[in-house]
């Protein structure tokens, strides 16, 4: 089961993460409560060894803006989350990044129909931290795709078996606050993907 992390800031956070067993971890380099600049997610991607995606998140940026902010966070992936045309993910191949799409489950769900290497399947509102029917998209969409939405420590088993995703990515679901991110939580999330998986 691969496991993301999104919505980083701190560095004893990104620490946890890596030290559970996250396979990847997310920068919001977007409008968000939990937005860091791309000075900081370089920063913080300076804990991260490199067998661990460090993951750019971008939703409505042009390609430009996006290409700029990461290169100078110096992360491994782009994450476009939303509508974002096919034509940015064309824009921002040559990077030499790993590409991921985000989007609702009424999107395209095969991975690699706008030509990017991860797919992530998020709530029809996405941000809003609310469980969501996840069993609705089983069997959907193609490839490497991630479950997104609502997810947390006491509810991830369950999101796994009504689903049946290749990874799970969480944000809020391991935060005690909007944008404040919990060690245990973190630890506990990776684990109880991992024992579900």
């Amino acid at each position: 089961m691969y496991v993301k992390i999104c919505g980083l800031s701190e560095p004893e956070h990104v620490t946890a993460a890596v030290e559970a067993g996250a396979d990847a971890i997310g920068f919001v380099l977007t409008e968000s409560p939990r937005r860091i600049d791309p000075e900081r997610a370089a920063a913080l991607g300076r804990l991260v060894p490199g067998h661990v995606l460090t993951v750019g998140v971008f939703r409505g940026e042009d390609p430009a803006t996006v290409r700029a902010a990461a290169l100078a966070a110096g992360v491994r992936a782009v994450q476009l989350h939303g509508r974002h045309p096919h034509a940015d993910f064309t824009a921002l191949k040559d990077l030499g990044r790993t590409l991921v799409r985000a989007v609702d489950s009424s999107a395209d769900l095969r991975c690699g129909a706008f030509d990017e290497d991860l797919l992530i399947v998020d709530a029809p509102r996405p941000g809003s931290g609310l469980p969501w029917d996840w069993a609705a998209v089983r069997g959907r969409p193609t490839g490497r795709w991630m479950l997104a939405g609502g997810l947390s420590p006491a509810n991830v088993a369950e999101a796994v078996a009504a689903a049946a995703p290749w990874g799970v990515d969480v944000s809020s679901g391991v935060e005690v606050a909007p944008g404040v991110k919990d060690s245990a939580l973190i630890r506990s999330f990776v684990a109880e993907a991992r024992r579900a998986a």
